[in-house]
């Protein structure tokens, strides 16, 4: 048994968890907050037989693809003047995988 743990864009964590209940595969989704951009992420949590590993990676991979966005850095002050610094180009989006082995798995 894998736990899988992928940190997603919250833009591409609805599609991520509908096309893994599509394949039958459940999931947990939890949301989270990412701490360079501060934007919204979701950590989605999957249990899943070893098996199944490489197809719930293909289900990750499928539906979540880094782009590219502008940030506005925050007004610089210099000398008691402010400086607004040009927009930087950053990546969004993909996907932070980890798996886990799962020692135990219990059913109540």
């Amino acid at each position: 048994m894998k736990l899988v743990i992928s940190i997603v864009h919250s833009d591409d964590a609805n599609g991520l968890v509908s096309a893994l209940a599509e394949k039958g595969y459940r999931c947990t989704k939890v949301s989270t907050t990412g701490g360079f951009l501060r934007e919204g992420n979701a950590t989605v949590l999957v249990g899943v037989d070893g098996e199944h590993l490489d197809e719930v990676l293909g289900i990750i991979n499928a539906s979540c693809r880094s782009r590219t966005q502008l940030l506005s850095p925050p007004p610089i002050t210099e000398a008691g003047e402010y400086y607004v610094p040009a927009p930087v180009e950053v990546q969004i989006g993909g996907a932070t995988v980890l798996v886990l082995d799962v020692e135990k798995d219990f059913k109540f």
